[in-house]
């Protein structure tokens, strides 16, 4: 890790699945195949869902289990070392966050929200999901939404984006709006279309062939509401160069002209408060804006995004350092040391978690103890630190394997990493 990192790269994903499971392989989708091997990967991954099936008596199962695009995005991206920092639910609503693992003890207050739109507030058939954190000194905020249907319930779209902005709330005093934050980026079906009846659904598609795109592009609602300061005017969007991304034939790459006119529904948008720290100044250069045709599972194309973000390098964000654990009994209670570092301070929810050494997500812990409690003891260590000891019961560890532990702050809904121990063997007592 170095010393001075000043930028992050964040890569984007929206797309609506159409209710189905994942049946396509999704290595290019991410940008992770073999021919681009040489390319330096995303330092964090969201990846933005709608209409993942969700049935009414499945709910309670959502929120506990992992669906399967998820599953799927995890099992892909852990190979690269990522660990999935959160996930964030709303009926057919995904969005997840990954964050490559030598970042997450850099990670601070990540809190996920909701907020329905559908039937007036009633239910979440349509809304907004989003995680926010900080992150090397800067803040910022994901948001990923499905917004009413049809070309003709333009009025009822832009009263969804600025019920999600009203009601959208967050614990972080600093940034307790979406707009709020350092940086913002807003994803998602917004279901924008062509202005009403002023081309047919083949006229547009000969144009799409002749690629007039900017000819249709001139027509887009959510151009024109972002020009008259109606909804999203605070974001910007860069150059579309991609044909619409609905409606198309499942299983195929041309448009269902029978049912929808094709439209640019599916998009990625996003806002820079550049000015807001004296030491930098802030900024987001987008690399690539790009959908893939390739994926015919669904009646929408995924849209992808990559952006390259100014951090402030020289903002400390002290943690939790672990002793090295020189020997882990199974069958035997064990215990570990760790150092609380700088202005690092225990809040009444920190927990320190056991994880499998390549856990690929922070809900994988095996146990946890909460610090502070029980038979945790502070110790002498550094008169500028503070040393503490946490005890783990005899029933921790089941099996021999390679381990590893997780500091946890938490207070109310806001989550921190501040550190992981290196790794250290599980084994029985010999003789």
């Amino acid at each position: 890790m170095a010393d001075r990192l000043e930028h992050l790269r964040i890569y984007f994903v929206t797309w609506n699945v159409a209710t189905k499971y994942p049946e396509q392989n999704l290595y290019q989708l991410l940008d992770v195949t073999h021919s681009n091997s040489s390319r330096t990967l995303p330092d964090l991954y969201f990846i933005g869902l709608q209409e993942v099936k969700a049935q009414p008596q499945n709910m309670v199962l959502d929120m506990f289990f992992e669906d399967p695009w998820t599953k799927s995005f995890r099992e892909i991206l852990k190979q690269y070392d990522y660990v999935k920092i959160r996930t964030q639910r709303l009926q057919g609503l995904v969005l997840n966050g990954f964050c490559l693992r030598k970042h997450i003890t850099h990670l601070r207050s990540i809190e996920a929200q909701y907020t329905k739109t559908g039937f007036k507030g009633m239910w979440g058939n349509k809304g907004a999901v989003s995680i926010r954190l900080n992150i090397y000194g800067v803040s910022m905020c994901i948001v990923n939404t499905h917004l009413t249907p049809h070309d003709h319930l333009l009025a009822d779209r832009i009263i969804d984006y600025n019920t999600i902005l009203t009601n959208h709330s967050f614990t972080c005093s600093d940034t307790s709006k979406i707009l709020y934050h350092d940086y913002v980026f807003w994803i998602g079906d917004l279901n924008f279309r062509l202005i009403e009846n002023d081309l047919s659904a083949t006229e547009i598609d000969l144009m799409v062939k002749r690629n007039q795109l900017k000819c249709l592009l001139e027509k887009d609602q959510l151009k024109s509401v972002m020009k008259n300061g109606e909804a999203f005017a605070e974001l910007n969007e860069n150059a579309i160069t991609f044909p619409p991304t609905y409606k198309y034939e499942f299983a195929s790459q041309e448009f269902d002209l029978n049912r929808r006119r094709p439209s640019w529904t599916d998009r990625i948008l996003y806002k820079v408060n550049a000015d807001v720290y004296d030491d930098v100044k802030l900024n987001a250069i987008q690399q690539n804006y790009k959908s893939h045709s390739n994926y015919i599972q669904s009646d929408h194309k995924p849209v992808t995004g990559e952006f390259d973000i100014v951090v402030r390098p020289g903002v400390p964000d002290h943690g939790v350092e672990f002793q090295p654990v020189s020997q882990w009994f199974i069958d035997e209670e064990n215990s570990v040391s760790y150092r609380l570092l700088g202005d690092a301070k225990r809040a009444s929810g920190d927990w320190v978690g056991l994880f499998h050494n390549e856990f690929s997500s922070l809900d994988e812990y095996i146990v946890y103890e909460y610090v502070g409690r029980g038979k945790a003891s502070p110790i002498p260590f550094e008169p500028h630190a503070i040393t503490e000891r946490i005890y783990f019961s005899d029933t921790a560890i089941r099996a021999p394997g390679i381990y590893r532990l997780v500091y946890v702050a938490q207070e109310g809904n806001l989550v921190g990493i501040l550190g992981v121990s290196p790794p250290f063997p599980g084994y029985h007592r010999l003789g």
